[in-house]
């Protein structure tokens, strides 16, 4: 019989892969692997890029590891997952099959090969079946669209959702959040930690984000970021939302109908009518509900019990909401780890830091810190309230001691660039009156540093005599944890019997830290407190600033003006124009050289003298550069 002869050339469309069966696997361990935030997913990415390139069929998984990115690995997987097939649909169920030719009669013979076993080809999720005779099921298929990406209940990506979404839905909303914020508030919606990764694992529910970025279900901006949901987002977030809202409704009406229902059961009194209307009055915070005070208040009649004790205690609550207090017990002191200190720079270094702090059993959590590196807040404790989905959100207050830990090469550096006296001044204006600087030696690294190891000294014992500060000397990562472990648990101690109140930044001003009668704070620590949000808030380093703000950070540039002297300035003069109207009054040059040169300082009021004040008169003054 004679042979038909070779046609040349590509007569048919290329397919897009030969193998849908593995592709489709891949795929499959590929999203599974990127639900569960593991790097793995760019090892099955990588692999499927190559298989897609791939141009002939593969018998089985042995046969891929010819083709770059396939492994012992992938291909054993591959393997089992061929073998369950096959007992599921038989030993001869095709494995590939190729797309065929557009004419009537193919001549490939690999195609007329495989043609006869493709009608039995099942549906693959997101493949094609290429059989002639199936060919309106292909297209079909090639037609429809892909799963929507639904991120998993109390998940990451669940719970930035429903938080972004139920953001934008209070009046006046920003339609953004910054990262910071944003995890504190979908912490409630998820089951993981969004700072503090597993045991043996280095993601967070925050790995999710840059699933949701690559989904264009979230916009992220700006610097710092800025997180909003685009218009895809905000429709799967709005049907979030009202499915959780739906099993809320249900749970509430099962239980309502089991309370109709129980014939012996307790009589139920809500008294929560008028709860939303007495926490708006309580400010930022109320006076916490005692366990047993959660949610609806049930009064059971029986024989020995008081019929009129809980509504005798809720009238008193709703008197004493009005003072925003913590009461002993129901609150934890928790230590607040700047993420800086866990992040970037050397990784091994910090991550050091948080491990011996879970080693000694210290509950710390890490977070955005805008002054400092450590401090301590008393965190409500908050119980769940039946009927509801998520606890409420749990009250902070923050404790009167903040540290800044400084490396010696650290301080080497901030000293040359003039970050070391900016630290100490947002330190002292921060509003917190215990501020600490912790030290680590480095060892041998001293010897090779910009500055005299003298100067350094120097610096350290000016920090703590002439600011005022703490300073703790420590040698390396561990003591550094060693010390917080310590610090920790004697603020535990000495707060553990005490009534914590909030007070105002606002109506006290941002003044001076005081570290006078040490040995009287120790007996009677500080227990009018600023809540956390205020104190992150008011700490923000690139904040809105007025015109005299902006003009004390302006002299502190200035080599020898510190934070006193150029507080006394201000006090005379509190913006830069009045301060030129007073040189303009002046009849002389000499005069105006040393116009500021009288004005006291600081605690022992010395005069900030005619070299100061003939340097500012100088830089304010001089046409043109300086000499």
């Amino acid at each position: 019989m004679p042979s038909e002869a070779v046609r040349l050339g590509r007569k048919r469309p290329v397919p897009s892969c030969p193998n849908p069966l593995f592709l489709q696997w891949l795929t499959e361990m590929r999203d599974h692997a990127k639900e569960k935030g593991l790097k793995t997913q760019y090892v099955y990415q990588k692999a499927i890029n190559s298989l897609k390139k791939y141009p002939l069929p593969l018998k089985n998984g042995k046969e891929a590891k010819i083709l770059q990115n396939f492994g012992d690995g992938i291909c054993k997987i591959l393997d089992e997952r061929l073998e369950k097939y096959n007992r599921e649909n038989g030993a001869n169920a095709p494995v590939y099959c190729l797309i065929s030719s557009a004419e009537p009669h193919s001549n490939n013979p690999l195609s007329i090969k495989t043609s006869s076993h493709c009608s039995n080809l099942p549906v693959l999720k997101g493949g094609r079946n290429m059989s002639k005779a199936d060919g309106g099921v292909g297209k079909e298929k090639a037609g429809k669209k892909k799963r929507e990406y639904v991120p998993q209940k109390r998940s990451g990506g669940y719970a930035v959702l429903l938080t972004l979404y139920r953001h934008s839905q209070i009046p006046n909303s920003k339609g953004y959040m910054f990262k910071n914020e944003l995890q504190t508030e979908a912490q409630s919606l998820c089951d993981k930690s969004f700072t503090v990764p597993d045991l043996g694992s280095k993601y967070t529910a925050w790995s999710s984000v840059s699933t949701l970025v690559q989904k264009n279900l979230l916009l992220k901006t700006h610097n710092p970021a800025r997180y909003s949901l685009t218009e895809l987002g905000f429709a799967l977030a709005e049907r979030l939302d009202s499915e959780e809202r739906g099993g809320e409704d249900r749970q509430e009406e099962e239980e309502k109908n089991e309370a109709e229902n129980s014939e012996d059961g307790p009589t139920t009194v809500d008294l929560t009518q008028d709860e939303d209307k007495d926490e708006q009055k309580g400010g930022d915070f109320c006076f916490p509900k005692t366990a047993g005070d959660t949610g609806a208040v049930s009064v059971t009649h029986a024989a020995n019990a008081a019929p009129h004790t809980d509504l005798t205690k809720k009238s008193h609550d709703s008197e004493t909401e009005k003072t925003a207090y913590l009461l002993p017990g129901d609150y934890d002191i928790v230590l607040c780890v700047d993420f800086i200190e866990t992040t970037g720079g050397n990784t091994a270094r910090k991550q050091e830091l948080v491990k011996e702090l879970q080693r000694n059993g210290v509950t710390f959590d890490v977070r955005k810190l805008n002054v400092g590196d450590f401090l301590w807040v008393a965190r409500e404790k908050v119980a769940p309230v039946p009927g509801q989905l998520r606890p409420p959100m749990a009250k902070e207050l923050v404790l009167d001691y903040i540290i800044e830990r400084k490396r010696i090469d650290d301080l080497c550096g901030s000293i040359m660039d003039g970050r070391f006296r900016e630290q100490k001044f947002r330190l002292k204006r921060c509003g917190l009156h215990k501020p600490i600087y912790l030290v680590e030696q480095c060892g041998s690294a001293a010897a090779h540093l910009s500055l005299p190891e003298s100067t350094l000294q120097q610096a350290i014992v000016n920090t703590q005599v002439v600011d005022n500060f703490f300073v703790k000397k420590v040698q390396d990562v561990k003591e550094s944890a060693a010390y917080l472990t310590v610090m920790t648990r004697y603020l535990q101690k000495l707060y553990q019997n005490r009534t914590l109140y909030c007070r105002s930044r606002e109506l006290e001003g941002d003044g001076e830290c005081d570290v006078e009668n040490g040995g009287r704070e120790r007996e009677n620590p500080r227990c009018s407190l600023i809540s956390f949000t205020e104190f992150n808030h008011g700490a923000l380093k690139n904040k809105c600033q007025t015109v005299r703000e902006v003009f004390a950070r302006q002299l502190m540039q200035i080599s020898g003006i510190s934070g006193d002297k150029a507080a006394a300035i201000l006090e005379h003069y509190s913006t830069v124009s009045s301060l030129m109207n007073a040189y303009k009054q002046c009849s002389t040059d000499a005069e105006r050289e040393k116009l500021l040169s009288s004005i006291k300082y600081g605690k022992l009021k010395r005069n900030i003298g005619p070299a100061l004040s003939r340097t500012v008169y100088q830089l304010y003054c001089t046409d043109g550069p300086l000499s």
